[in-house]
């Protein structure tokens, strides 16, 4: 059972390692990666990332500019930047 694996928030984290996460950053990025390794400050090593991210509009009616993406093989996200973490989603597995 996963609440008996659970004893403090970063064990959540840790049952993630080597797994496909989402997170949202500040500054309207979205990352989507395998994490590799995270410290108590949630600095982390993600691999294979996608990133979506928004360039600024200079339209004053388009506050978050078009959605752009990209791809990273690796990368270390410093932890002050970081919003939300969880599990990505997996479409189409059964349980």
């Amino acid at each position: 059972m996963v609440s008996s694996l659970v004893t403090e928030p970063l064990d959540l984290i840790r049952l993630s390692l080597d797994e496909q996460v989402f997170v949202k950053c500040r500054g309207n990025r979205e990352l989507e990666g395998t994490l590799y390794a995270f410290d108590p400050h949630m600095n982390m090593v993600l691999g294979n990332v996608k990133e979506k991210y928004y360039e600024e509009s200079q339209d004053v009616n388009n506050k978050t500019g078009e959605p752009k993406t990209r791809r990273i093989e690796m990368l270390f996200l410093r932890g002050d930047l970081i919003i939300l973490v969880r599990p990505a989603i997996k479409i189409g597995r059964s349980n």
